[in-house]
């Protein structure tokens, strides 16, 4: 089993750790709602050093990331930024979801742990061609600080001209990569550091009464903003049109050819599935694999749980188009009334639906 570096700190803080993906990760530190609202309120922290960093160098860095991924680098590729993007195969499916960011000289990509193995072999594969070496970067370890005062518990620390950073933008101070990203729909900031120094971060940030947050938190803040995780609510039999990910696909240079671009062309974006939020208001929870029924079709949810913030059940479902919003979920063989919602639920702790 992997352990990160903060795994003693986990221990420490009587976290409940479990196997995830083959690290063992803390999934609470005693109630999971509690942690969920302090990020809505206030702010907390998690230990994200089970995501997989990927460091590039070569002169042909730009050109092999323009043929990697659909969506364009060359919108970061003169300033210290990031760009989400998923990955595809030739086919047009998705293979990951990852964040490329320009570090200046050159560039890293950070994407989930459950594709490390598959994205190293991935990118070694399609890098052959370019001048591009890529270094599976197991020398550092990431902490996010996530919540509407992060900003603040941030400086307070120690960390200075952060609070102009726009989303998607990063700096560096001492060795630190600090972006203005993260996966819970809120203010937010991700921090890549040498492992020797986590420790002391990680402290410093409890230190200043900053709550940790587990992976279970992390999943109901995610599902309420709206976000996929991948493996669940998106694979490799999914295309980015069915995902909610159609604005990653930036078509408009013709010269420019990605992998899965062909096949990206000759989908039928009408016929596609939709990804779509789901409400019950009754009494019950949405859970993976529950069966839906709507007047133009059919539908799955995907992710489902109970929403902290809004008080009932939410989920994210592939569904069917023609739904006009409404449709009936089986759960234990038992119909419930259900509303379908375009996503997100929740964000920058403002319920949108």
């Amino acid at each position: 089993m992997n352990k990160t570096r903060l795994y003693k700190k986990h221990i420490e803080l009587n976290a409940k750790m479990v196997d995830f993906s083959g690290w063992s990760m803390p999934i609470n530190y005693g109630s999971q709602i509690n942690e969920h609202n302090a990020v809505r309120s206030h702010v907390g922290i998690f230990d994200v050093s089970h995501m997989t960093v990927f460091d590039l160098s070569g002169s042909e860095q730009v050109n092999f990331l323009r043929k990697l991924l659909p969506n364009n680098v060359d919108k970061i590729k003169d300033s210290q930024k990031a760009l989400y993007s998923p990955l595809l195969n030739e086919s047009g499916g998705i293979l990951d979801d990852l964040i490329v960011y320009n570090l200046g000289e050159n560039f890293r990509i950070i994407s989930n742990c459950a594709t490390s193995s598959q994205n190293n072999s991935w990118f070694v594969e399609k890098s052959k061609s370019y001048d591009v070496d890529i270094y599976k970067n197991k020398e550092v370890s990431i902490i996010a600080v996530q919540g509407p005062k992060s900003k603040d518990v941030l400086e307070n620390v120690g960390f200075n001209n952060i609070k102009n950073l726009l989303n998607f933008e990063l700096k560096f101070e001492e060795n630190m990569m600090i972006a203005k990203t993260g996966y819970t729909g809120e203010e937010g900031f991700e921090i890549v550091l040498d492992n020797k120094d986590v420790e002391h971060l990680w402290q410093e940030l409890i230190n200043a009464k900053t709550k940790p947050i587990g992976l279970g938190a992390r999943d109901t803040l995610r599902l309420e903003a709206g976000l996929n995780l991948y493996g669940i609510d998106m694979n490799h039999t999914n295309h980015p049109y069915e995902s909610n990910l159609s604005w990653t696909l930036d078509l408009k240079d013709d010269a420019r050819d990605f992998i899965g671009k062909e096949a990206i062309l000759k989908i039928n974006q009408d016929s596609a599935k939709e990804l779509k939020g789901v409400i019950l208001r009754e009494r019950g929870i949405l859970r993976s694999h529950q069966k839906l029924d709507h007047a133009g079709g059919k539908g799955e949810i995907l992710s489902g749980t109970f929403s902290p913030s809004l008080g009932f059940s939410i989920g994210i479902a592939r569904v069917d188009k023609g739904h006009n919003g409404l449709a009936k979920v089986f759960i234990r063989n038992k119909e419930f009334n259900v509303e379908i919602v375009s996503l997100p639920f929740v964000r920058k702790g403002k319920i949108v639906i």
